[in-house]
């Protein structure tokens, strides 16, 4: 038996630092970029022998990494020991191990606690795997002559060796050990580990989700107990209870997302791992899990594309921390920064909700206006509106963009007075530089900003200018697009099958 499940990366659009406080949203897309979780037996046969010591045995192998770690895994208090030596630990898939265990024992009556721990003497066999996509490349690039390309990268065998940063002291750009573009990789991967071993251990059953159909979800009560384990797993591995957007996102898709309050995890963070964790486990899954998320996705004839500048990426705790540091040593003056930024975002938002119901209302025209102001400079748009319909579509470009303007402001204002590079100068020049393309409706930074990566929303058939604009300031344009779908399951090990297809087939047009 083996299951594999896999959760996608994400890209926050809107809602930088104000998703921590609720009743603050954020917009946050779903890619094609996705981690893959293999869970198998250790095992051939019931090693019942072993069981007598309640030990189980579990092996963690992340190839990307060239790393493989073995644990025992106590299955009377869920504890693990690794018994590898100078192995890097993995915070998140222990964690969601430990309390997807966990969950299991606390869920299962007699009869499933007997076949439960049958499945469980053979041991756990757990492979963690992301895309391309999710790391920094450029590297191997350079080596194999290629141009930075999206074409060159979908051209890359899938799930190459990770770069790691050769300095790793550059404290000013918070750079991490490994150079990523920002996708979210610690939830998608946790997120896929809690769904793989929910549906092995026979707690959840998301046979009905997978890439290629992907129903509605937002009330399914098997994807709502993933949603709570993957956010306890990370919150607990991070040591803070985050937003929960990314992990939400990797959940459930493209959405709007207000956090939780933290509080529903108060019990996690006071009893940690331990004999208790049967205890916590209910608790949290019991509490008042008060997120709200909509359905959201971009606008038709929208394209989200999206840059690495090739800087090592960004530390976002260490910039969430100066931003928070700030907030306390300013608060009248941050206050108003932060309402600023807030209706800048609302008004983004509502300005892409109008324009997907143009879409609809108006169909003919918003197909006719996207084409030609996808050959056109934003100062030209409003020339190219033959009509009242073609106006009011381009009035909502318009109010998007210049949202989005508004958005950028602020979001310098707050890093210029916290300290932290939120939008770079060489991020400032270059975000100008593509809203001066033609057909580029939107660009910013997401997230928290800093190095990570840059994106655009592009019109109609746009988006290969702004591949070649970002080549001429050596960033690589990423093949990733949003794509609505969440975590769901594969039909077998990703390496043994054409998993680029859907990269691939995100080339820039």
């Amino acid at each position: 038996m083996e299951v594999v499940a896999s959760a996608p990366g994400k890209v926050l659009m809107t809602g930088g630092y104000l998703v921590l406080e609720r009743p603050n949203a954020g917009l946050v897309l779903s890619t094609n970029a996705r981690f893959y979780a293999i869970v198998k037996p250790f095992y051939d046969d019931d090693k019942a022998d072993c069981w007598a010591w309640s030990w189980m045995d579990v092996k963690l192998t992340a190839p990307q990494l060239s790393r493989e770690t073995m644990y025992k895994m106590s299955i009377n208090n869920f504890i693990l020991q690794c018994v590898s030596s100078s192995v890097a630990r993995n915070p998140f898939v222990e964690q969601a191990l430990q309390y997807v265990v966990a969950t299991a024992y606390a869920r299962a009556d007699k009869d499933k606690k007997d076949s439960l721990e049958k499945l469980l003497r053979r041991g756990l066999d757990i492979t963690i795997m992301g895309a391309n996509e999710f790391y920094s490349y450029r590297d191997q690039l350079e080596a194999r002559g290629l141009p930075l390309a999206p074409e060159s990268l979908a051209a890359l065998p899938p799930f190459l060796s990770i770069t790691f940063n050769a300095d790793n002291s550059n404290v000013a750009n918070c750079k991490p050990e490994v150079a990523k573009t920002g996708l979210g990789s610690s939830a998608a991967m946790t997120t896929a580990v809690v769904a793989a071993l929910l549906h092995y251990l026979g707690i959840v059953n998301l046979s009905g989700l997978n890439s290629a159909h992907h129903e509605e979800t937002r009330s399914n009560k098997d994807l709502d107990l993933v949603h709570m384990l993957a956010q306890t797993s990370h919150c607990m591995a991070q040591g803070k209870v985050g937003s929960g957007f990314d992990v939400s996102c990797a959940v459930y898709g493209s959405q709007r997302y207000v956090r939780f309050s933290p509080e529903v995890l108060s019990s996690a963070q006071i009893a940690g791992i331990g004999s208790l964790l049967q205890e916590v486990i209910i608790d949290v899954i019991d509490g008042k899990w008060n997120h709200e998320i909509t359905k959201f996705s971009l606008p038709p004839r929208m394209t989200l594309v999206l840059g690495e500048p090739g800087s090592g990426g960004s530390s976002t705790p260490s910039m969430v921390g100066a931003v928070k540091k700030w907030q306390k040593s300013e608060p009248e003056k941050s206050l108003y920064t932060w309402t600023k930024l807030s209706e800048a975002n609302v008004l983004l938002e509502k300005q892409l909700n109008k324009l997907s119901e143009l879409a609809e209302q108006k169909h003919e025209a918003y197909e006719s206006i996207i084409d030609r102001c996808s050959m056109q400079k934003s100062e030209k748009w409003m020339e190219h509106a033959t009509g009242p319909s073609e106006q009011s579509i381009v009035e909502a470009l318009i109010a998007a963009r210049n949202a989005m303007l508004d958005i950028r402001s602020h979001m310098r204002h707050m890093g210029e007075a916290a300290g932290v590079p939120i939008e770079p100068d060489t991020q400032t020049r270059l975000l100008d530089a593509t809203l001066d393309t033609e057909g580029v409706l939107l660009a910013g930074i997401p997230g928290a900003g800093g190095f990570d990566a840059v994106f655009a929303i592009t019109l109609g058939s746009s988006t290969s200018k702004v591949a070649e604009s970002w080549s001429l300031h050596n960033v690589l344009a990423l093949p990733v697009r949003e794509d609505p779908h969440g975590v769901c399951l594969e039909g077998g090990d990703p390496r043994l099958q054409d998993i680029t297809v859907g990269v691939s087939s995100a080339t820039i047009d």
